[in-house]
């Protein structure tokens, strides 16, 4: 069975040593310590390693199971979910107001990446459950706060999300599901939602849905959208009462996360509660919508890095061939796996992603707690701007590494007992919900760079040309190995948006022919910064003589390798881009 153990110690570099955590004037990290973070991780890590990954295969291999209208979680997901949830690790972040701990988001996700790398299909119960506490929180009222969010905190009562219908996914103006206003304020909410995740199960007492829907009237297409909060059951003098009219249609059949109920919802005249403002429903959903997109970008790596772990314990094992450069075990009939240069290719194309993605993903983390807990507009902007990225680039490569983590096993990574199978089959759904990565490109391009005239990409090109100027000179060996290739990788983004500020009008196509290169050569780049600003703390600590030496250069060497091996992929990007649209849309539809 595969195993796995949380990257602590590369966690901790982040957090503390590149984001300065503790030393950032963000409210409430003054008290994130390295001592405190450590002692955080330690025990997530626990929870994660002993508990949440042996389910991982089990939840796998029984599914989820449609009894009598209710659904049957695997075995031992129940008792798992009670130890989390008394263990107090689903209100990390929540507010203290509700029953939350109050901690930083930025923390919530290190904790996050652990329990979706031991067991992604079970973290999406409690994940889900805080992306509807997210939206309450920011758009009910003060009732509504007061009825659902501390059982949601502690998630006695989970959350789920309501978008989807049969014939319309992305495309949300289409949908067909109605709510009726009643006299008592409440609403009758009629349809059918499909591809809902943790729809239902036995592990909460409540189910606390909410779903998008258009009130008969209202205006057309997306604008006539509101958003409801439609419990399991009626909520009666603060507990779980009648049930509403609201019931499993069947669970879907999927590739992967068979943990995890995907669930066809029947509403039935059932009884609904306005969230937010008639006709607002997206500006409250994407609240919650955001926040998942950020959370499946972390599924993405997270899956990379399990599937990691468990490739290079079994290429150090696994003896096949001798090293042509003379044998490296003698006293055996072959070398390990590990020898071998295509090996240690895949295997640091592995490394150098995640670890740069983790520190990408906190970077994210970190600018949603500055906009959250400082009112910084600016934290605001840039985020929503690497939002999509964040998304698109770590789970497109995400899965691209679970499944080079599964070639590594040759043969026995097709065998579904080595457990390889499930990473790369997991990790496939995150390139596809909360809005397919195809519509993440498309929204960075067509949106984003755009936005409030497009001051925050330019921002984030201040940011990269001010690190690429402070670290001039540095040494002879960061400028070759990190500030060079950088620099040209940020001049392949410029002229990449440059091309589409002087196409763009003229030709829409010429833009959208090339957003998906885009968005892969701006998350390039991003880890590219993220890679060199971790290079100079550890060439400090080396400087220093502080800390594990040989962490350090491990470190500057697998960074070394991102910049030289992966991040030359922003020039293959910008000549797609700048062949433009004529040969992505010369075939006439018929001709296909």
């Amino acid at each position: 069975m595969p195993t796995y153990t949380a990257p602590i110690t590369d966690q901790i570099f982040v957090l503390e040593d590149v984001l300065g955590v503790s030393r950032q004037d963000i409210p409430g990290y003054e008290d994130m310590d390295r001592d405190t973070l450590t002692a955080i991780l330690d025990e997530a890590g626990k929870l994660a390693s002993d508990v949440l990954n042996p389910l991982n295969p089990v939840g796998d291999t029984m599914g989820c199971v449609l009894e009598n209208g209710v659904v049957r979680t695997p075995t031992g997901f129940k008792e798992a979910f009670d130890q989390m949830r008394e263990g107090g690790w689903t209100a990390l972040d929540c507010d203290p107001d509700y029953g939350g701990q109050g901690l930083p988001y930025v923390v919530a996700t290190a904790v996050g990446e652990q329990f979706s790398a031991a067991n992604m299909a079970f973290n999406m119960y409690p994940g889900l459950t805080h992306g509807a506490y997210s939206a309450i929180h920011a758009h009910g009222t003060d009732a509504q706060k007061e009825m659902y969010l501390p059982k949601m905190v502690t998630c006695e009562w989970t959350g789920t999300m309501n978008l989807t219908e049969p014939h319309c996914g992305t495309d949300l103006g289409l949908m067909r599901t109605k709510a009726v206003p009643q006299d008592d304020g409440t609403y009758k909410v009629t349809g059918q939602k499909i591809f809902i995740s943790a729809g239902d199960h036995d592990m909460s007492e409540n189910v606390i849905h909410l779903v998008l829907a258009k009130i008969p009237g209202g205006p057309e297409g997306i604008k006539g959208v509101s958003l409801f909060i439609v419990p399991k059951f009626i909520i009666e003098d603060g507990k779980p009462g009648a049930r509403n009219g609201v019931s499993v249609g069947k669970i879907e059949e999927k590739m992967g996360i068979h943990g995890n109920s995907t669930c066809v919802m029947n509403y039935d005249e059932a009884t609904g509660y306005l969230l937010g403002e008639e006709h607002k429903g997206m500006r409250a959903m994407f609240t919650m919508m955001n926040e998942a997109r950020v959370g499946v970008g972390l599924q993405g790596y997270a899956q990379a890095e399990v599937a990691y772990q468990n490739a290079l314990a079994y290429a150090k094992d696994r003896l096949q061939g001798r090293d042509v450069t003379g044998v490296k075990n003698p006293d055996g009939p072959a070398d390990p796996l590990i020898v071998h240069p295509d090996i240690r290719r895949n295997l640091m194309d592995q490394k150098s992603f995640v670890e740069g993605a983790r520190a990408f993903a906190y970077w994210g983390a970190n600018l949603i707690d500055r906009s959250h807990r400082c009112d910084d507009a600016a934290a605001h902007g840039l985020v929503s701007l690497m939002t999509p990225v964040i998304k698109g680039f770590l789970t497109d490569k995400g899965f691209e590494m679970a499944t080079n983590a599964q070639q590594v096993y040759g043969g026995h990574g097709y065998i579904e007992e080595w457990g390889m199978s499930q990473f790369a089959r997991d990790a496939r759904i995150a390139m596809i919900y909360e809005g397919a990565n195809g519509v993440q490109a498309l929204d960075l391009v067509g949106r984003k760079l755009a936005q409030d005239g497009g001051k925050h990409v330019m921002a984030f090109f201040a940011q990269v040309t001010d690190f690429i100027k402070e670290t001039k000179g540095r040494s002879d060996s960061f400028d070759k190995d990190f500030r060079e290739p950088l620099k040209a990788a940020s001049k392949d983004l410029q002229a990449a948006g440059m091309f589409f500020m002087q196409n763009g009008m003229k030709n829409p196509n010429a833009a959208l022919s090339g957003s998906y290169d885009f968005m892969h050569l701006m998350g390039h780049v991003c880890l590219g910064l993220m890679w060199a600003k971790m290079a100079v703390v550890a060439e400090d600590k080396l400087a220093e003589g502080a800390g594990d030496a040989d962490f350090y250069k491990t470190k500057i060497a697998t960074g070394r390798y991102y910049m030289a091996r992966q991040l030359p992929m922003t020039t293959t990007h910008l000549r797609r881009i700048e062949s433009g649209a004529e040969t992505v849309m010369a075939l006439d539809a018929e001709a296909f």
